[in-house]
């Protein structure tokens, strides 16, 4: 499977203030939107057995988890109503929202989408007119293109969250937390020296499986790996890019490296960042 996406979505833009016209419908909530995604637009097979699939659910929106420079995520609840908590009638979701690019600070895209397709032609033209569908088409292709590197990465093993579904700007995966407690940046954890250089090793492992794979994330670093009862998770991937089709693929990894290798080292592990950019390079073109 190609990372860059090779099918055709839908760039309206999410609009959460939708209105229902069932009573029963909540001001923060909605009906469940898996009904109107396409096969293409759903998490890879077999799902995990808390995945809601039922068109009666309903999306209740919690509060927000996260703002960032490109996308908002919020904590969502999908549930099927008068069917109380039980096993696969509810669950909680993470909402990745993208803005369009008159509403991120996001300044680099273009480094990490060389090498990208836009299949749709009309698409296309709007893209390189920088129109407003054309900046609602931008960042519907973020949010498909980080669906898409998340069930490539969880087809391979990735410790990466569940991707449910993606529906124009926004993207619903697998909540990582505890009840409504979302799990820590990597950043945010204190841990002893033994416990770093387990969290080190699995960060390399994670950095493997990447590069076996052809592809770093890009953008690595301590603020979008989580640490969830004592594993590690990878988060944030809009930006995940091919070594090799990619023209600043292995600067790209190389900074990775650099990122992990100097948040390791102020904390006193051991770690050389060329090492493993070397060790990573073998994996990729092994």
């Amino acid at each position: 499977m190609n990372p860059q996406h090779s099918a055709s979505f839908d760039a309206s833009p999410f609009d959460v203030t939708l209105a229902f016209a069932d009573t029963e419908i909540g001001e923060n909530q909605r009906w469940s939107t898996w009904p109107a995604t396409m096969p293409t637009e759903r998490g890879p097979l077999p799902r995990p057995d808390w995945v809601v699939t039922s068109a009666a659910a309903v999306d209740t929106e919690l509060g927000i988890l996260k703002t960032g420079k490109e996308a908002d995520v919020f904590l969502i609840e999908r549930s099927v109503p008068g069917a109380g908590s039980g096993p696969g009638l509810s669950t909680l979701l993470a909402a990745k929202r993208y803005r369009d690019s008159d509403h991120r600070s996001f300044q680099r895209s273009s480094t990490y989408t060389e090498g990208r397709r836009t299949r749709n032609t009309r698409d296309a033209r709007a893209l390189a007119k920088k129109s407003a569908h054309g900046r609602q088409v931008a960042a519907a292709e973020w949010s498909f293109a980080e669906f898409q590197a998340l069930s490539r990465m969880h087809a391979l093993g990735a410790p990466v969250p569940y991707p449910v579904q993606v529906d124009g700007t926004e993207i619903l995966m697998e909540f990582i937390g505890d009840d409504r407690a979302a799990a820590p940046r990597l950043a945010q954890v204190r841990a002893d020296a033994r416990q770093l250089a387990d969290l080190f090793d699995q960060i390399v492992e994670i950095m493997h499986l990447f590069a076996a794979a052809g592809l770093a994330h890009g953008d690595l670093s301590a603020y979008n790996l989580l640490v969830h009862r004592g594993r590690v998770r990878v988060i944030d991937l809009p930006q995940i890019v091919d070594t090799v089709s990619n023209p600043q693929g292995l600067d790209l990894l190389h900074r990775d490296c650099t990122n992990i290798c100097d948040w390791f080292a102020r904390r006193r592990i051991d770690c050389d960042a060329e090492a493993l950019f070397a060790d990573l390079l073998a994996t990729s073109f092994s």
